[in-house]
């Protein structure tokens, strides 16, 4: 499987209303120091994914070329209830994996496949 195709089914299984980093990804999939490679996986989503639920290493939405892919992502942000302060999501308080209870749906308890394979 293609290191973007891993990525995608990655971001699938982030929950409603929370957030992971890019680097996040690339550490769970066994390449700490792919974060770029997991930003340009990204770029090429299917467009069903929930590619809104990635965030940079600040917790802020990515520049993009199209200001509209910016506004877009907030948007769907606080659709699901998480709220920007300063074009910004807390990662302590959002983003998957961080307090490791199975009900946020934590990478820690292996509750999403495809781990570093």
């Amino acid at each position: 499987m293609s290191f973007a195709r891993r990525v995608w089914r990655f971001v699938r299984r982030i929950p409603r209303g929370r957030v992971v980093t890019y680097g996040q990804i690339a550490e769970r999939l066994g390449r700490p120091r792919g974060a770029r490679a997991v930003g340009h996986a990204m770029r090429e989503c299917p467009h069903d994914l929930p590619w809104h639920r990635v965030v940079n290493a600040a917790g802020g939405i990515s520049p993009r070329a199209r200001m509209s892919g910016m506004i877009t992502q907030r948007l769907r942000l606080e659709a699901e209830g998480i709220r920007l302060r300063g074009g910004r999501v807390s990662l302590t308080r959002y983003r998957w994996g961080a307090g490791g209870s199975r009900q946020s749906g934590s990478l820690r308890n292996g509750s999403w496949l495809g781990d570093r394979r």
